[in-house]
């Protein structure tokens, strides 16, 4: 995925003002708004007062109160997300401001992402993120371990993402690394050199589970029209291929519906832009080295072709009305490149639709484009300069083994899964507790009847 930190995530201490629904406001006190809750005092010597005047008194109080959490000015004193584009950091005990605040850290083979979040009525409200290159996977095809400049580079970011997550009170987090860290001999040991030093315990995911969380972290963009779709990951060191068949899957606890795609079957190829570059070259790439990187993609893709095939002799057909969705700096890339943007937009590239044929020639304008031209482009720059033709490379064998006649781009992915995922377990554990609550208390009821 195209982080929205490769665009400007990094600034230390500015929350994101993207969110994934509108945020809650939570009513105060009447002591939090400034209103007094007492009946008003005298202001002379003290008198007699009648039961009915204490009634009358007590009513007013309450009326006033009332008025003044219906009062939408009221909102100005609350806890309540600023509107986008504010930048004021939001008080970690404003008023109004409980629930959990979740965290997402995605350390992939290039980069490291981080996204903190809180539940709102229809998805989550982005509190901060965090992203950088930090190309922790580099000279690691050839090695077959992890480099130390690699790792100095990734724990310099996690030690800012630590810090970020202390400071914006993360309770419930999920912290994963993938490929780099699943392949490389000294994989265990980064691990444990992060956890001594930053404090946060990494998680080594599978294939499945990165396949898992990307899926749920994009099922919105989905098309519910199609019968079915390919979600792919192109990743620093892995591409992930999730065959998806759409479904529904009843509501939330907003009452949202939400869309359930069922995974037929996936793959993880391990290749990766990070691996294919260095194995092919990425700052000069001529037209037959490009051609070359399509081709062992291509030839990595057919057994997963072959067992999709098979579906298709099972009655089952994984071609009809599906389309492609792209989960990555590649694809979000390409669709900046062809919108023509003056400056990476996610607001704009997140969810747009392009064609093949719009791919096609952002891919051989890129081609003709010298590395100092590709590295001053404002939707390519510098840190991706030498990687961003390895996966049009890939992109391009993807789109021969399955041409669709649209794409859908994802600004969005693993971090977004792990945060949907963590909320919906939470929201899971909370009803349970809530039916376990009223089932002991109706039981407590019929045991009193019964006494009586």
């Amino acid at each position: 995925m195209h982080p929205e930190g490769d665009r400007g995530d990094e600034r230390a201490g500015s929350p994101s003002t993207a969110q994934a629904g509108p945020s809650e406001t939570a009513p105060q006190s009447a002591r939090e708004r400034g209103a007094d809750p007492s009946p008003a005092a005298d202001n002379g010597a003290s008198q007699p007062v009648s039961r009915k005047a204490r009634k009358r008194r007590r009513s007013r109080g309450r009326g006033k109160r009332a008025d003044q959490l219906a009062s939408p000015a009221s909102n100005t004193a609350t806890g309540a997300a600023r509107p986008r584009g504010q930048g004021n950091r939001p008080s970690r005990h404003a008023p109004g401001d409980d629930g959990p605040v979740y965290g997402a850290l995605d350390l992939g083979t290039n980069n490291c992402r981080l996204l903190i979040a809180k539940r709102s009525r229809d998805g989550f409200r982005v509190v901060d993120a965090f992203s950088r290159i930090v190309r922790l996977g580099e000279g690691l095809s050839s090695a077959g371990r992890l480099g130390d400049e690699a790792m100095d580079r990734a724990v310099e970011a996690l030690r800012i993402c630590a810090d970020k997550m202390a400071r914006r009170g993360v309770t419930r987090s999920r912290l994963i690394a993938t490929q780099a860290c699943r392949i490389a001999g000294n994989g265990a040991d980064f691990i444990e050199r992060v956890k001594r030093e930053t404090g946060l315990s990494l998680e080594i995911v599978s294939t499945e589970d990165e396949a898992r969380l990307a899926v749920a972290g994009c099922a919105p963009l989905l098309d519910r029209a199609c019968t079915s779709a390919l979600v792919f990951d192109i990743g620093g060191g892995s591409t992930e291929l999730i065959w998806v068949n759409m479904g529904t899957g009843g509501c939330n606890r907003a009452g949202v519906g939400r869309h359930r795609p069922r995974i037929e079957d996936w793959t993880s190829l391990p290749c990766g832009v990070v691996t294919l570059a260095e194995r092919h070259g990425g700052i000069d790439v001529p037209g037959p080295i490009y051609d070359l990187m399509v081709d062992e993609v291509s030839a990595r893709i057919a057994p997963f072709m072959e067992r999709l095939n098979a579906l298709r002799e099972d009655g089952v057909d994984p071609l009809g009305g599906f389309h492609l969705l792209g989960t990555s700096g590649t694809v979000t890339t390409i669709a900046g490149v062809h919108l023509g943007l003056p400056r990476y937009d996610r607001n704009r590239v997140d969810g747009v639709w392009i064609t093949p044929g719009d791919v096609h020639r952002v891919t051989r304008n890129l081609l003709t484009m010298k590395y100092e031209d590709r590295a001053a482009h404002p939707c390519v720059g510098r840190e991706r300069a030498d990687l961003v033709l390895a996966g049009c490379a890939i992109f391009e064998a993807i789109s021969r083994a399955w041409p669709a006649e649209r794409l859908r781009v994802a600004d969005r992915g693993l971090r977004e899964g792990i945060l949907l995922s963590l909320m919906d377990a939470d929201a899971a554990r909370g009803r349970r507790r809530r039916r376990r609550s009223r089932g002991g208390a109706k039981v407590k009821h019929e045991q009193a009847v019964a006494t009586t």
